[in-house]
């Protein structure tokens, strides 16, 4: 009888105003276990980091999967999610050779799949397979974080990551939208607004 191959899948960044959505898709390997894997949100940085490169060397497969904020102002933020999470098992799929035989969504809804899925609230604190890809989406879009923040120091991205914080808030009202802004988030449109009136 085959394996039958099980991958967890989690996003990060639903809730900044800033930056794409990211998706995680891990297929953990039962001969290497990977000692440590909680939600992302519970980790530090820095063991975010050790972690992923663990999970880079010992997971059967991983994959990632994104989805524009030009995507998200045009689809909303849920269904880019969606998207984004499919992307990422495609990704898991095409390194892994086929379809994994299931996912374990975290949340409350699945992406359109062509394979069973099934979603499980609260599942990167439940299933080891979804707190890898947690962590691997988390770790994905803080480095792309990071890049933007080197692009435009002025908005503070190192600190808040894109989230709606009151330094964040300041620096949209001080220097406007950037590229990668999500406009169809009210916060940003409301300042961006104000500033044309």
């Amino acid at each position: 009888m085959s394996l039958i191959w099980v991958c967890g899948v989690d996003e990060a960044g639903r809730g900044p105003l800033v930056g794409a959505v990211v998706a995680g898709a891990v297929v953990l390997d039962p001969n290497t276990p990977i000692e440590g894997l909680k939600d992302s949100k519970k980790l530090t940085a820095a063991r975010r980091e050790y972690l992923y490169e663990q999970i880079m060397e010992k997971a059967k497969a991983w994959g990632v999967g994104e989805a524009s904020p030009l995507e998200i102002d045009q689809i909303n933020i849920l269904q880019a999610t969606m998207l984004a999470m499919r992307r990422a098992i495609e990704d898991l799929a095409t390194r892994l050779g086929a379809w994994p035989d299931k996912a374990l969504i975290d949340g409350n809804r699945c992406p359109e799949l062509p394979i069973a899925a099934e979603a499980i609230v609260k599942g990167d604190a439940k299933e080891p397979a979804i707190s890898a890809a947690s962590i691997v989406a988390k770790v994905t879009r803080d480095r792309q974080m990071m890049s933007l923040h080197e692009r435009h120091p002025e908005y503070g991205f190192a600190q808040h990551m894109g989230y709606p914080t009151e330094a964040h808030f300041a620096a949209l009202k001080q220097y406007g939208a950037c590229d990668q802004h999500r406009r169809s988030f009210s916060p940003v449109r409301n300042v961006l607004e104000s500033i044309k009136n």
